[in-house]
């Protein structure tokens, strides 16, 4: 029996609860981020190898965005942008820079987010909802300025550090500020081929952590029904990021003749026996958590009052080396098409590498099987998330409002540019203004590469470079980052003349 509907109306007779209007009146709220998932690699978006039928379904039940980006090109100062609503010329995380470089104390762990940092889980915390996050973090070690709970989040369970989760049989995850045994000994991340060779069953643990960080999720779902709260679910989902090593049982699921050779590890990471089938195992096991959610919040009574966002933190893998067929840890983008032609892939500015799968489901408020190719990125979802909320952002956002764009009240004509300074991978600005996409690279570099423009709608895949026809683009682009770029001596990028 679902209680909340109860406790809401007894809170709302004695004068109690969180806002004079009553918690029940919000929406739930659950983002559902995945982990270097490629714009390709889900049904709905074109992928023809991998089952995905729970993501697809949130697309036919809701709105799907076609030119929607992340916040950076990498993990960390994408979660940055998403969660503070800061595009990356403001943004106070801009890289994937580990802790320990300037506070040696910590030894696992990201750059952490200031304590003045402001997140939308703090917004909707201080605002009456439960929130709660199950995946992977990155944005500070616990105990330090950039820790979960001081974000915003009164319940976090998975793993505080990136470079941790490129192990999916860790020695254990995080509870809010405890260590829970998870496997012993762990399997890491990083290993060569074993001297006894390479078989299906290579790297397994004891207990594959994404199958403990779902079921904790559900579990915060049921005791959320309990409550006339409204909840913030934040599910920063860790597949399909490599290392990949996927229960055989999943791996089993894909024909044997994928794979004509194994990945012997030489792009780093584990090698694999069976690549290809490892990692739609992890896409397919991906969509699997999307599904046990919806039931979660279904058995809860509340699907038919939930806001759900599922997207990516950047674009798929990037390449290795040159004479090897496989891509980072032993992705095989080719074969998957999971760019579905779009030029780069994770850590480059180009559209592989920033536009991302964006679905929104919403019942009553965003009509079914809906399509979208109004530009978006992740420093929207701040303002977009107070407005479902009916509360103001604190600060005025680098993004823009959806809202009106979901429930198909408006769409504007224009936006905001949108815009990304990226001091990695040999150092790299964007800004999309209209249709346009303004591009340098090699900023880091003695040598910074030429200007490059772009009309996306006619050119997603990146092949005519417009800058010597449009010069007055590269002089607003310019413009823009010199004026939206703040000082950031963690992550510095100098703007060029």
């Amino acid at each position: 029996m679902n209680l909340r509907p109860c406790f809401a109306a007894l809170a709302l007779l004695l004068g109690i609860g969180t806002t004079p209007a009553a918690a029940a009146a919000k929406p739930h709220i659950v983002f559902i981020l995945a982990d270097d998932l490629g714009w390709g690699e889900t049904g709905c978006y074109g992928q023809k190898k991998i089952p995905t039928p729970h993501i697809d379904q949130l697309a036919a039940e809701g709105l799907r965005f076609t030119q929607h980006y992340s916040g950076a090109p990498v993990c960390a100062p994408s979660r940055c942008v998403l969660l503070t609503g800061q595009h990356l010329g403001h943004a106070e995380i801009r890289g994937n820079q580990q802790a320990a470089k300037s506070f040696p104390e910590f030894k696992e762990g990201q750059h952490p987010l200031s304590s003045k940092a402001i997140t939308i889980a703090s917004v909707l915390q201080n605002s009456g909802y439960r929130t709660a996050a199950f995946g992977k973090w990155g944005l500070g070690p616990v105990g330090s300025s950039g820790d979960p709970a001081r974000h915003g989040f009164a319940t976090f369970f998975g793993y505080n550090c990136q470079a941790v989760a490129h192990s999916f049989y860790p020695a254990s995850l995080w509870q809010n500020d405890r260590r829970i045994p998870l496997n012993n000994p762990a399997v890491p991340g990083h290993a060569k081929v074993p001297a006894d060779g390479l078989t299906e069953t290579s790297f397994h643990g004891t207990t594959y952590s994404s199958h403990r960080i779902v079921a904790e999720a559900e579990a915060f779902i049921a005791s959320a029904a309990q409550s006339p709260n409204p909840i913030f679910l934040y599910l920063p989902f860790t597949e399909p990021h490599v290392a990949m090593h996927p229960p055989t049982e999943e791996v089993n699921r894909f024909p044997r003749d994928w794979d004509p050779q194994p990945y012997q590890g030489e792009n780093g990471y584990l090698p694999h026996a069976r690549p290809r089938a490892a990692y739609a195992a992890m896409i397919h096991m991906l969509d699997q958590y999307v599904g046990r959610i919806r039931s979660a919040l279904a058995k809860a009574g509340m699907l038919e009052d939930a806001l759900i966002i599922f997207t990516s933190d950047n674009g798929t893998t990037h390449a290795g080396k040159p004479d090897s067929p496989f891509h980072i840890g032993g992705a095989d983008p080719a074969f998957f098409h999971s760019t579905a032609g779009l030029r780069g892939f994770k850590g480059s500015v180009y559209e592989g590498g920033l536009r991302v799968p964006c679905i929104v489901r919403w019942p009553n408020h965003i009509k079914a099987n809906t399509v979208s190719d109004f530009p978006s990125y992740f420093a929207d979802w701040f303002p977009t998330l107070c407005a479902a909320a009916d509360l103001a952002p604190p600060t005025a956002p680098d993004g823009e409002n959806l809202l009106p764009i979901l429930t198909g009240a408006a769409t504007p004509d224009s936006r905001k540019p949108m815009l990304w300074v990226f001091p990695e991978y040999t150092g790299q600005i964007a800004v999309r203004i209209g249709p346009h996409k303004v591009i340098r690279r090699g900023l880091a570099n003695r040598k910074p590469q030429p200007w490059e423009v772009y009309h996306v709608p006619s050119d997603p895949a990146e092949k005519t470079n417009l800058a010597a026809a449009h010069p007055e683009l590269i002089r607003q682009a310019l413009d823009l980052l010199r004026s939206q770029t703040s000082e950031n001596q963690t992550f510095p990028l100098a703007i060029p003349d």
